[in-house]
């Protein structure tokens, strides 16, 4: 019964509710465009007043362009009195369209149109009586007739303004009544459109219902978007992998041939020039004070060889270990740039691709270090601990602002990107003033390598350069 009760009164109040809806559309358009049309009414009627006010300066213009020139005799003062001739012939078009509806009105604007041309027409005599010679002094004398002239046109437009204010009071009185007969329509209408919101309650559960299906949907959407980024980062990490590799592959090849061919051509042109010494000894002082500058020329080129081979592939990383690679990289730097370099390093168990990139990685560090971070100390650790080694470069230089993006962050970026490549982590700690940390996490690998050396720690002596992001 109840169900039934509510049914009824849901089928009474809906065509109640759309009935109220339509009524206030329709009040609501009437007087909207009732009010329009009100509103274009008074802007013609401003539009005209302004035309007859106007028409009345031109008229003075005219005339006071008549007098200059009367006055002057020169041509340049008929500007203003030509132009009042142009503005009041407008003037006129204007008018003549808007007051063709009104007899009333027109007769007036007749009457205003035939003294007007009667001025013009004086004015038009004493400029052609000026010009053709006379002096004509006496048309600068205001008459009676010309007061009168006057007083007829302005008392014609004002009764023109005073028909077009009637007007424009009417005007406002509809313009007033349309919004009163809207105001208390919608008011009306209004109260019987709460009698929709029954409605609106009775829609709530399905709307709640489609909400919860387009939030299902949403979140499926986020689903598959998450795993479509954690796709593609494994993309990117394993793309970086690839880069890496490929560019340490160049690397030991231009190494390799740098060594072989390069090394060997050197060595070869060494040991000619050593032979001609040999032979030219005591007989050509001069020969032989250049032979010794082209030895010690090769033995330079020899040297800048080894360090560009050394720079593409450290022999040491291979030979040596880890370990050593990075205590002589951190000496070379201590002396290089003066800087303090505290080492604390463990040999730790990697894949030759993981000591490949610590190296590269703390090589960029250092590099980084030097142009950026005014540093005075700088902090080398690698060790491991429950299967995890970590390793961590830390300067106390200028440091930076890790919340507000720098402009150019690729070397964080490549940095990170090497790390993942490897199944490690790399988190970077700064703020302005209190240095910058880079750390890094990587998985040991399951044996030791046998090129690990044994455990060193020690402080290298240097200054000033720190790290900051490339």
């Amino acid at each position: 019964m109840e169900a039934a009760q509510r049914l009824i009164r849901t089928q009474f109040v809906f065509p109640l509710a759309c009935l109220a809806a339509v009524g206030m559309v329709v009040i609501s358009e009437g007087s909207h465009w009732r009010s329009v049309a009100t509103l274009k009414r008074l802007g013609a009627m401003a539009t005209a007043s302004a035309g007859v006010q106007g028409l009345q300066q031109s008229i003075l213009d005219a005339e006071t362009g008549q007098r200059g020139y009367l006055l002057t005799g020169r041509a340049e003062q008929l500007a203003p009195y030509r132009e009042a001739l142009q503005d009041i012939a407008s003037g006129f078009a204007l008018l003549d369209a808007y007051y063709s509806a009104q007899p009333r009105s027109a007769a007036v604007l007749d009457k205003l149109h035939t003294l007007t041309m009667a001025k013009l027409s004086e004015l038009a005599q004493s400029i052609s009586r000026r010009g053709s010679g006379a002096r004509g002094l006496g048309d600068l004398v205001v008459t009676d007739i010309d007061r009168q002239q006057l007083y007829a046109i302005r008392a014609l437009a004002s009764e023109l303004l005073e028909h077009e204010a009637q007007r424009v009071e009417e005007g406002q009185n509809d313009l007033q009544r349309t919004l009163m007969i809207s105001r208390i329509g919608v008011a009306t209408l209004s109260a019987m459109c709460l009698l929709a919101l029954y409605l609106y309650l009775q829609q709530t559960a399905a709307l709640k219902a489609q909400q919860l299906t387009l939030k299902q949907t949403v979140q499926a959407e986020r689903d598959r978007l998450e795993a479509e980024i954690k796709r593609r980062t494994a993309q990117l990490t394993e793309l970086a992998h690839h880069l890496q590799t490929a560019r340490e592959d160049e690397r030991l090849r231009l190494a390799r041939n740098l060594h072989d061919e390069l090394g060997a051509l050197l060595t070869s042109a060494k040991l000619d020039a050593a032979r001609i010494k040999s032979r030219l000894a005591g007989t050509a002082p001069e020969a032989l004070e250049r032979l010794a500058h082209l030895v010690e020329t090769l033995n330079q080129s020899i040297a800048l060889g080894r360090s560009i081979i050394e720079d593409l592939r450290p022999s040491t990383l291979s030979n040596l270990g880890l370990v050593v690679t990075l205590e002589i990289l951190a000496r070379e730097f201590a002396e290089r740039s003066n800087v303090q370099v505290v080492c604390k390093l463990s040999p730790v168990a990697l894949d030759a691709s993981a000591e490949l990139m610590v190296y590269r990685l703390v090589q960029e560090a250092i590099t980084n270090i030097s142009k950026y971070a005014q540093a005075h100390q700088v902090w080398l650790d690698l060790g491991s601990q429950d299967g995890l080694v970590t390793v961590s470069v830390r300067d106390d230089g200028v440091g930076f602002d890790t919340s507000v993006e720098p402009t150019s962050a690729y070397g964080l970026l490549g940095m990170r990107y090497r790390v993942e490549s490897e199944g490690g982590t790399l988190q970077v700690s700064s703020a302005p003033g209190q240095g910058t940390t880079l750390r890094v996490g990587l998985p040991a690998s399951g044996a030791s390598h046998g090129s690990l050396s044994g455990p060193s720690a020690g402080t290298l002596s240097g200054s000033s350069t720190a790290s900051s992001p490339t």
